[in-house]
């Protein structure tokens, strides 16, 4: 079983427009709304290739109530932690080829429902083969939550795929317990290292031999319709995909975390986890609902993205 966080989930309303009129009235006739946040798009498309997966993660008021009754009605097992809070809705905006977003910032985690969740995991944990964690932290818990989580993925021997930014993510990364797998994009990584980076394969060789990346196994850098570079131990891939067109963004780095996560669990090689990671952020893109990809098109076309398109570079194991 894979074991998905969403700690700071959303109803994710998606508002299509021609074009985005400011200042007065923009009518929408194709709205969707949808259980969100990273962890639970992840969660999705899992369940739609028949993995076992079980959510889980902060859930309060009538919005957490409604994201229950989505999983529930698309047989998605979850196990949330209630809160007295409200869960948040977040909009995108989608008008001429562009995508505007509002997001509410959500609940405030008590101290003792911060508490109460963690011993919540520690129940869950134990059952599951790998444990994915995605997006923001909650208003009201530590900064160094995720690392408190890790910690207890440390201790059952669990690999943990962390999908986050920011200093929470580099909190995470200076914790003595590493998280399996990360996945920032280009800018991500410059902040991190706080250095501006190119998409030049020395360049990020350089920056993926970082000290502070001292430990993760894994890093995988998003570089949007351009693919990714990665690093498994000491050995670097730069792996190039097809131009496709792209129908909705919204959901496709989760969709590639899905992709990792389901690779780990059935112990694929780097080749084979670097493809599936790519066709599923790519099929998720060719789909209008957020966090989706079409299962028909991917058991048809899978070898389309895995050998006819997706060129795998093995670099070198140099660490310099």
């Amino acid at each position: 079983m894979i074991l998905t966080l969403t700690l700071n989930p959303s109803v994710d309303i998606s508002y299509p427009l021609d074009e985005l009129h400011i200042d007065t009235v923009n009518r929408v006739q194709n709205v969707s709304k949808t259980a969100g946040g990273k962890g639970l798009n992840v969660t999705r498309v899992l369940s739609q290739l028949n993995e076992q997966v079980v959510a889980t993660g902060f859930l309060g008021g009538k919005i957490g109530d409604f994201i229950a009754e989505k999983l529930n009605h698309n047989q998605v097992k979850h196990s949330f932690f209630k809160i007295k809070g409200e869960t948040r809705n977040c909009i995108a905006i989608l008008h001429n080829g562009n995508q505007t977003e509002i997001l509410e910032q959500g609940p405030t985690i008590t101290v003792d429902e911060s508490t109460g969740f963690l011993k919540h995991l520690k129940d869950l944990i134990p059952k599951a083969k790998s444990v994915v964690i995605s997006g923001s932290l909650p208003k009201g818990v530590d900064s160094n939550y995720y690392s408190k989580i890790i910690d207890i993925c440390n201790e059952n021997d669990k690999p943990v795929v962390l999908d986050c930014a920011g200093e929470t993510l580099k909190e995470a990364l200076q914790n003595n317990h590493k998280p399996t797998v990360i996945k920032p994009n280009i800018e991500e990584l410059s902040q991190l290292i706080s250095t501006e980076l190119n998409e030049s394969t020395e360049e990020l060789k350089k920056a993926l031999n970082h000290q502070l990346f001292k430990g993760i196994e894994w890093i995988i850098v998003s570089l949007g319709g351009d693919g990714a570079f990665a690093k498994h131990h000491q050995t670097f891939y730069k792996v190039n995909i097809p131009k496709i067109e792209v129908v909705n963004p919204v959901g496709s780095g989760d969709s590639t975390v899905a992709g990792i996560a389901s690779g780990l669990v059935h112990q694929q090689s780097d080749e084979d986890l670097l493809k599936k990671a790519n066709a599923f952020g790519m099929l998720n893109a060719m789909e209008h609902q957020t966090g989706h990809i079409n299962v028909d098109k991917f058991k048809v076309e899978i070898w389309f993205f895995e050998v006819g398109s997706c060129r795998f570079n093995k670099l070198s194991r140099k660490t310099n």
